[in-house]
């Protein structure tokens, strides 16, 4: 049974200020509240919102510019209104399909342009994927699984003092997977204190970036062995200059990795980053500290286009805890309709082609999603316009297994540390 726990923070705490709507040591701050507490309708449902704008944290009368439209996609509804009080109520109006509706809100003040949004949902627990799902979906994968398991593990192991303490090792380990002479990266951080634990595998977010472990080591000091991964088999300790280098080299929308090779569902690059996700498995599952019960796909964006992939694609996990993932229902622009990351169908043209389409119908997360027979976690805001609402819901709509929902509105693309220590405690709580 679906859980809503719905997170509206305090929009003056660090948590808050991160986000793009509240940017840092800002002047002006723009608060806007929903008629429904949880920010979601009906279909054919009016919508509205009140806006209140502060400068100096006193309300300010200033002329807005508004546009209304379905999410990502081009404005419905232009106009302006004039604030009373520093306040006004604006009707978003409705929407006649389960969706989700954005409103952009503009400010001049001060010879400066202030910007927000927010978003708003209507029915959007009936949004259903447009990805077919092919019907040799499962014996694509299981063939090139059983390719790929033919490619002998080998590992290479270092210890990693800066990022250990009193409480975790840590390890940098490089991983041949796929092919002979392919490898993935990662760092592996682990317990001190003897004894058999739960593993936990949490590939990378898009891009070509460093790896921190830093970030994660709390899974290992509450007792978790956790594998945050790279995908591209670049060494995650290079310096931040030379992962730039390589990134603008490689990470346009027009020759990037999620474009190399899609016209072709055995040449897709994605191919060997899923098949990557279950050697990652093998090696966790090999070491000697798991507890033999436990195997955890956890991460956010394309790690939680990844998690979901991996809970779907390898039937030995046993929980899926997956963040606002990437990947989903990615020909929704086809569709009228938002896309899922990376947007290929908004940003690059040429790409609407049959061989395309029908490859990325092995690849997106929905049908993956179908897969999944494990416990499975969501959480996402709904302001997120890098994975947004809408395909999220149409991978957690997919979903056939025991799950769960935290569903943070006010969130664009990012989740407060408090979010992130809840997912793990959901964890613990699905652990046999």
């Amino acid at each position: 049974m679906k859980k809503y726990f719905i997170l509206l923070f305090l929009l003056l705490t660090t948590v808050a200020l991160q986000a793009q709507n509240y940017p840092y040591q800002t002047d002006v701050l723009w608060v806007t509240t929903p008629s429904k507490k949880d920010w979601i309708y009906k279909v054919k449902e009016e919508a509205k919102i009140t806006i209140q704008l502060y400068r100096y944290g006193m309300p300010y009368d200033a002329e807005v510019k508004y546009s209304i439209g379905p999410e990502l996609l081009p404005a419905v509804k232009e106009g302006k209104l004039k604030l009373k009080d520093g306040k006004a109520e604006l009707s978003l109006g409705t929407m006649n399909a389960p969706g989700f509706t954005d409103c952009r809100l503009t400010a001049e003040i001060g010879g400066q342009t202030y910007t927000h949004h927010i978003k708003v949902g209507f029915d959007p627990e009936k949004i259903q994927p447009y990805t077919k799902y092919p019907s040799d979906f499962n014996e694509f994968w299981k063939q090139a699984k059983a390719e790929a398991a033919l490619c002998p593990m080998n590992v290479e192991k270092s210890f990693v003092p800066e990022y250990s303490n009193d409480k975790v090792n840590c390890y940098l380990v490089k991983i041949q997977a796929y092919k002979e002479g392919l490898n993935i990266y990662g760092y592996l951080t682990m317990p001190k204190k003897e004894g058999k634990y739960p593993v936990v595998f949490t590939p990378p977010g898009a891009g070509i970036h460093p790896v921190d472990p830093a970030k994660g080591l709390f899974y290992a000091e509450e007792g978790m062995i956790r594998l945050e991964t790279e995908i591209h088999g670049i060494r995650p300790d290079l310096d931040a200059k030379t992962y730039k280098e390589i990134a603008n080299s490689f990470s346009s929308p027009e020759n990037g990795y999620l474009v190399n090779g899609i016209d072709d569902r055995d040449r897709y690059y994605m191919k060997k980053v899923y098949l990557s996700c279950v050697r990652a498995i093998d090696y966790l599952i090999s070491l000697p500290e798991w507890d033999g019960k436990n195997i955890i796909a956890q991460g956010g964006s394309q790690g939680g286009a990844l998690a979901l992939v991996t809970a779907g694609l390898d039937s030995r996990v046993t929980v899926c805890a997956s963040s606002y993932p990437a990947l989903s229902d990615m020909v929704g622009y086809l569709h009228g309709r938002a896309g899922g990351y990376p947007h290929m169908f908004n940003k690059v043209t040429g790409l609407d082609k049959p061989e395309i389409i029908k490859t990325l119908e092995y690849y997106d997360v929905v049908n993956f999603a179908k897969n999944i027979k494990v416990p499975t976690f969501m959480t996402f805001g709904f302001n997120d316009d890098v994975c947004p609402p809408t395909t999220t819901y149409a991978a957690y709509n997919s979903l056939t297994c025991k799950r769960e929902l935290l569903v943070t509105p006010i969130n664009e693309h990012w989740s407060s540390d408090t979010t992130k220590r809840a997912v793990l405690a959901w964890i613990k709580t699905q652990l046999k």
